[in-house]
């Protein structure tokens, strides 16, 4: 494969990301301040850490003013340094102010409004169908995912959480609101349907909280959501954070948050310096060889698409190439879209091919790798999936695929999104060249292969084994039952007067003839399972001049006009006198029982008649 490698030429986005950088952001905490330009000027840089270098130590979640509880908790957990955005937001979320907070993606924005959360409802009691605190999501991963992240803490302060989303059974979150519920994490859909059914009731919410902002105003979620927080009386506290600020957000500000406090601890673009941003321009011959050798990679990696289908079929081709893939997206059941969630974090998956549900709302630890098949449909997209990667602080690697026509729309996007992405123009679809091979840690699918074989003659190894082990088992619980029966054979003679070792060896004679007798008869058995190539048994299919397949009975390729009795004659009257029964359609002289259905039976006799025309 020849790959030549080219920096790629977006100063408009330099100059952009420059001069959004060099501004001051605005926020509430000196430290976060100080993250925010830590990746911008050198000297800057340099004087601020020097002047706030002492109180670093300092700031710890005890020193937030959480309760003691808590921050036990979390030195078990090992998370013992808050992130800039929680030492941002926290102490101002405990004043009971409202907030409107902005981080990307994996910097900790959970924490940051959870754990205020628990301890704002600490030592209060809650009503049946009546929480009071509610967490909004957009959608179900992400509610499981911030219920699993908060229920530990929760649980240290003896606070009730329930996770209330769709594909899930209604009637168990129904049952867990009637015993009382103090957070509810829940998409809104599901929620408005719950309250629509008596089952809940918001007046009693203290602490309202939007998770991922942006887009639950960008996707059709906004009326569902001014539905449910018109429900929620005033006077309590609002919390909205994203990855991004922009849409509707400025509605839902103005309308619910009274004089937020507005915290941004990184700028609006993807400028994180642990993550690395890169274009492979390919043919569209050479798209799916390229997808399937940087997915066979070691590692776990996101494959994203714009379509339900698309991941479907890239999933298949990728488990066809012998790699372990699976997809992820919109149209699959709860219980599907978990299992295969589950399946890689455990690591049974190393490649997930997902839609852009994935790109919100899902942590997985250990991914390095987020691979875009498909462009984003916009810079905001984009900057969630990459998010997937490089979080809280790790490194990742986000790899762009671009066809020739759609170099010029991915740049565009890569400048919105604030990213300088180095371009890598593939000339084929064979072994990559050191450079990319190193950047995505591609491998040949011949090498996938190969493993994938290695790892089936393992399987079928411990699967010998096994069975052996159990062949010796049965082998012993064989001798030790021959060995009873023949105590027990020389006990009963010795009962009836005969000589032990007389009636064992009529026994064993016994038991060969029968073993004789078993096998004799399983031969023939096999015979009939597998009948003769030139002779089926029933029904065998036999080609036409044209060269398809018919169908036949054996019984129907022959006429048999002289069999004595039971024979099946369907092309000809039946004459036999004897009792046998005759499935002619044309036999209007049967004596009883017959089956005439093409003309009336004139019968006498008790004979049913099964003509159509009765």
């Amino acid at each position: 494969m020849s790959i030549s490698t080219e920096q790629s030429v977006m100063p408009a986005a330099e100059e952009q990301a420059a001069t959004q950088v060099g501004e001051p952001v605005e926020t509430t905490d000196t430290a976060v301040a100080v993250e925010t330009t830590e990746t911008t000027d050198i000297a800057p840089v340099t004087e601020a850490a020097e002047a706030t270098e002492p109180a670093e130590p300092t700031v710890t979640f005890a020193s937030l003013g959480l309760p003691e509880g808590i921050v036990r908790k979390l030195a078990q957990n090992g998370v013992t340094t808050p992130f800039p955005i929680q030492a941002a937001t926290i102490p101002d979320a405990l004043a009971g102010k409202d907030i409107l907070g902005r981080g990307r993606t994996g910097s900790g924005k959970t924490l940051s409004f959870g754990l205020p959360t628990l301890a704002t409802l600490a030592g209060g009691n809650t009503e049946k169908k009546k929480p009071r605190a509610i967490i909004l999501t957009p959608t179900r991963e992400l509610a499981m995912q911030v219920a699993d992240a908060l229920q530990p803490y929760g649980d240290v302060l003896g606070l009730k959480m329930k996770v209330v989303c769709g594909g899930t059974s209604m009637g168990n979150q129904i049952y867990a609101l009637e015993r009382g519920v103090d957070v509810l994490v829940a998409t809104p859909g599901r929620l408005r349907d719950i309250i629509n059914r008596g089952a809940c009731s918001l007046e009693n919410v203290q602490v309202a909280v939007l998770d991922e902002a942006d887009q639950m105003s960008d996707l059709g979620f906004l009326p569902e959501v001014t539905e449910l927080l018109d429900q929620i009386p005033g006077g309590g506290q609002r919390m909205l954070f994203s990855a991004t600020m922009e849409n509707e957000i400025g509605t839902l500000v103005k309308r619910y948050l009274t004089n937020p406090v507005t915290h941004e601890v990184d700028s609006a673009q993807g400028n994180v310096t642990t993550m690395t941003h890169h274009v492979l321009v390919v043919k569209p011959k050479d798209k799916a060889p390229v997808t399937a050798a940087i997915a066979a990679r070691k590692g776990r990696t996101i494959i994203f698409v714009r379509t339900q289908l698309g991941a479907d079929r890239i999933a298949e081709q990728l488990v066809e190439s012998g790699v372990k893939a699976d997809a992820l997206h919109g149209g699959m059941t709860q219980g599907a879209r978990t299992r295969v969630l589950a399946d890689f974090k455990d690591g049974y998956v190393n490649a997930l091919v997902a839609t852009d549900v994935a790109a919100r709302g899902i942590h997985v630890d250990g991914i390095d790798l987020v691979l875009n098949v498909d462009p984003a449909g916009d810079h905001k997209d984009y900057l969630h999936r990459s998010g997937r990667t490089a979080r809280a602080g790790q490194s990742g690697t986000v790899v762009s695929l671009s066809l020739p026509h759609q170099r010029r729309q991915i740049f565009r996007l890569m400048e919105d999104a604030g990213v300088d992405a180095s371009r890598h123009i593939v000339g084929g679809a064979g072994v990559f060249d050191d450079d990319v091979a190193q950047i995505t840690g591609a491998r040949s699918l011949t090498e996938v292969q190969a493993d994938s074989a290695n790892n089936s003659a393992k399987q079928a190894e411990r699967e010998v084994q096994d069975l052996t082990r159990e062949l010796e088992r049965l082998q012993r619980r064989a001798t030790e039952l021959r060995e009873e029966a023949d105590r027990l054979t020389a006990r009963a003679a010795r009962e009836r007067g005969e000589d032990p070792a007389e009636a064992i060896a009529a026994a064993a004679t016994e038991t060969v003839e029968a073993a004789a007798e078993a096998t004799e008869a399983a031969v023939p058995a096999q015979a009939q399972a597998a009948p003769d190539e030139r002779r089926p048994s029933s029904s065998y299919e036999r080609r036409d001049d044209r060269g398809n397949f018919d169908r036949r009975d054996r019984r129907d390729d022959r006429r048999d006009d002289n069999r004595s009795g039971g024979g099946f004659n369907r092309d000809r009257r039946d004459d036999r006198s004897g009792g046998g029964r005759s499935f002619d359609r044309r036999d209007d002289n049967r004596s009883g029982g017959g089956f005439n259905r093409d003309r009336r039976d004139d019968r006498s006799g008790g004979g049913r008649s099964f003509d159509r025309r009765d």
